[in-house]
């Protein structure tokens, strides 16, 4: 647990906790006051919706093992049937700031258990959970598998366009927020009234992007949306135009 400082004059001035359970959770928890009384609400859902909708996220959309008539079909010396090694990929988590669709592979001598870690990557890519289990090879036999990795937005249920035989299109799950809740505290006067609210917004993501990664996303995508002249708007009201 610690405290990270946020840039000067972004929207979440500072987070007041972080954790990092495991390689597949990275928990933040920040604070900030919004602008007047009675926004904090609104600011809460903006922002919890553009976390969870408007992080861009990696991961495999095209796996060929090769030589595959269907996805149900079984591979001699491969304990796994091949829809369930492309159910393992599409476990698998990865980190890119590079949009293009980017190629990798995994070549595989038996027999061994086959990992994420084994997966050669372009220079561009990270795999963050090294350890997700891909497939168990029992025999003495060679395979090598072609990947296609791409970074977007959400869930893009797999075009059946891009099916060639050997060749299996998966669903882009492109989704790093896990989860993101806010809570609105407010501080009475004597009388009864409202003082001052404060807003706290907790982001829990699989490892692939940092929460506090996810919160400057979230800011200059919801800033963006309402601006006029969109481009680099968050970054001028950061860092100044100069």
């Amino acid at each position: 647990t610690g405290e990270v400082q946020l840039p000067v004059g972004s929207a979440y001035r500072r987070c007041i906790e972080s954790e990092v359970g495991n390689e597949r959770s990275y928990y933040s928890r920040f604070i900030t006051p919004p602008p007047g009384v009675g926004q904090a609400n609104t600011l809460g859902i903006a922002m919890r919706r553009a976390s969870l909708g408007e992080s861009k996220g990696a991961c495999v959309i095209l796996a060929g093992p090769g030589r595959i008539n269907h996805e149900y079909s079984t591979i001699a010396g491969v304990r796994e049937s091949v829809h369930d090694i492309l159910m393992n990929l599409k476990e698998i988590v990865l980190a890119t700031n590079l949009s293009a669709a980017q190629e990798a592979h995994i070549p595989i001598i038996g027999p061994r258990k086959v990992v994420a870690r084994d997966i050669v990557p372009p220079p561009s890519v990270k795999v963050t959970r090294p350890a997700q289990h891909v497939v168990t090879i029992t025999r003495k036999i060679h395979l090598s598998t072609e990947l296609r990795i791409e970074r977007g937005y959400g869930y893009r249920g797999r075009s059946m366009m891009e099916f060639q035989k050997g060749s299996f299109p998966l669903d882009a799950v492109s989704m790093p927020v896990q989860n993101a809740n806010y809570s609105i505290h407010r501080l009475e006067s004597h009388g009864g009234g409202i003082m001052k609210e404060m807003l706290l917004l907790e982001i829990r993501t699989n490892g692939s992007l940092a929460p506090r990664e996810a919160i400057y996303e979230a800011s200059r995508n919801s800033v963006n949306l309402s601006s006029p002249s969109p481009r680099n708007s968050l970054d001028e009201s950061i860092y100044g135009k100069g």
